[in-house]
């Protein structure tokens, strides 16, 4: 009869299965210190497997080596796999943050990978042989687009408002309304970046009704500037008044004080014009007379994740001169996903069609039933063990943008016969490009909206391998 200590002289070597056909091969495609992890762990969970093994059970125990070696080329393979990775999609929520915020347009693929793989015009003036700014390549552009004097771009929105107060206010106070001391994302709040900029916060009003007054009086000769900040991420409805930016720049020039607005998610587009919710766009803002103006790159405007600053050309110089800005500095990929995003704004028409999240956002519902009725064609006729329904529902922007709207939609709903609808949501989120999905009314939800052309055949395959059946197969 064998016991414990049989079973563990039966475990093979670590030289022993690197010798094996099967995994000197997979070493010419996976390097082989990823191999020799996988080895051990999979012998190590033997171990384990053996020393939790009773004595009535232990004669029954055989040493798993056939699917031992196919295990460990299964986990070699997973473990190799990129850990941030393309996924499809399916919640309905277009900006969202959890899965990377905005989707870059196809358009732009070539003027990125170009820059991305060669050595680029980054820091060198090619007229002059000189080194120049990384700023010139995205600076002409912004200005053409705004009507701005001066812009400049850092790493993201709380970066730029870092700089831009720790630029402008340090050791100064900043007037701001108390119904605009928002917290941005991942508990990071307007006062707790205030205080790390070295400005110091001075309140004013109360949660829903600041007036104009309030800020005079609070202006002393300690002000450094008086701040407006877009809540982007949250309505305050009801019994409400706040100050213009129109107004508050007329006092920040009647005290010389400037004025700096955090517009937060920026946009270009008047949305009011495609049936949405009117969002103050950046032209605006900067017809408004605003002196520094900053916002999202990656959440309404459709482009990389950055901090877009633009205004006086004097408070841009000087910020271009704080050291902040070298710690918060865009990268060339950034820099030449921005500049072709942008690109794209001088034909509005094109922007609407090409940047993924304002065809998302504009997309006409006539467009979606069409494209869910289809989907739902495909469905139906592979047979999957499962109901299926089709119905209408409501997609998000998300990423904290126009929190009140609901985008109407249509939704393929499926109820798995076999499995829990958490365990089909599970598997296809783990599926080998990963499925995102939502669960609502005890149904799996896949909304049409932000499930790109070139996916559905790739849902579909997921499904079948997920739930079990085979191509051809009938349930």
């Amino acid at each position: 009869m064998p016991d414990k200590k049989s079973l563990f002289a039966q475990i093979p070597k670590i030289d022993d299965i690197l010798n094996e056909k099967q995994i000197q091969e997979l070493m010419m495609a996976i390097p082989r210190v990823v191999v020799l992890d996988v080895i051990r762990k999979n012998i190590e969970d033997i171990r384990k497997e053996i020393s939790q093994l009773s004595e009535v059970n232990i004669d029954q125990y055989q040493l798993p080596y056939p699917s031992l070696l196919e295990k460990i080329i299964h986990d070699a393979y997973e473990k190799n796999k990129m850990s941030l990775r393309k996924v499809v999609n399916t919640t309905g929520v277009i900006l969202h943050t959890n899965l990377g915020r905005a989707v870059l347009s196809e358009e732009i693929r070539e003027a990125v990978w170009s820059v991305a793989c060669n050595y680029s015009t980054l820091e060198i003036d090619v007229k002059t042989g000189k080194r120049g700014s990384r700023y010139v390549h995205i600076e002409e552009v912004i200005t053409k687009l705004t009507g701005a004097e001066s812009a400049l771009v850092v790493n993201n929105n709380a970066a730029a408002v870092l700089l831009v107060l720790s630029t402008m206010a340090k050791n100064k106070e900043v007037i701001v309304s108390r119904g605009q001391l928002v917290e941005i994302g991942g508990s990071f709040r307007v006062p707790e970046v205030m205080e790390q900029s070295g400005a110091f916060l001075r309140e004013v009003g109360s949660t829903n009704k600041t007036h104009l007054f309030d800020y005079e009086r609070a202006i002393t000769e300690d002000t450094g500037a008086l701040l407006k900040v877009h809540t982007s991420n949250y309505k305050i409805l009801g019994f409400t008044e706040e100050v213009t930016l129109k107004e508050l720049v007329g006092l920040g020039r009647k005290h010389s004080i400037p004025v700096i607005e955090d517009i937060g998610s920026g946009t270009f587009i008047d949305f009011s014009k495609y049936g949405l919710v009117k969002e103050p766009t950046v032209q605006e803002s900067v017809d408004a007379g605003a002196d520094i103006i900053t916002f999202s790159g990656d959440k309404l405007l459709g482009g990389p994740q950055a901090g877009i600053i633009i205004g006086k050309k004097k408070y841009i110089d000087l910020m271009k001169k704080n050291p902040l800005t070298r710690a918060f500095r865009v990268d060339k990929m950034t820099l030449a996903a921005l500049e072709a995003t942008l690109k794209i704004y001088f034909d509005e028409q094109e922007a609407i069609r090409k940047i993924p999240t304002l065809d998302m956002m504009t997309r006409k519902i006539e467009d979606i039933e069409r494209k869910a009725k289809d989907f739902n064609k495909l469905l139906m006729s592979i047979e999957l063990p499962c109901n299926i329904s089709l119905t209408q529902d409501y997609s998000q922007i998300g990423g904290g943008s126009m929190p009140l709207v609901e985008l109407p939609t249509w939704v393929i709903g499926i109820y798995p016969n076999d499995i829990s609808v958490n365990e089909l949501e599970k598997r296809l989120r783990e599926y080998q490009t990963p499925i995102i999905t939502r669960i609502q009314d005890e149904q799996l939800m896949l909304d049409v909206r932000t499930i790109k052309d070139n996916e559905y055949t790739l849902i579909l395959d997921a499904l079948r391998t997920v739930m079990g059946v085979k191509k051809g197969e009938s349930h």
